[in-house]
């Protein structure tokens, strides 16, 4: 699974909306919706910060593991 689409599913499964991932991110919205279009890829710092969010790990969410 692609980390676009495996945020996506993360962010759909949790409590979280895009306004909200964005402002603990330090991010727009439109920054935050081209990472789950696949426009745009986050930082080290943000893609940390997102899994911390999300509670999984850095291979989880990019996609490395299922």
């Amino acid at each position: 699974m692609k980390f676009c689409d495996r945020l996506k599913e993360l962010r759909k499964n949790s409590t979280f909306t895009q306004k909200e991932l964005a402002n603990n991110l330090g991010i727009s919205v439109t920054a935050y919706q081209y990472y789950e279009a696949g426009k745009n890829q986050p930082s080290i710092e943000n893609l940390i910060k997102l899994a911390d969010m999300f509670n999984v790990t850095l291979d989880y969410l990019t996609g490395r593991i299922d």
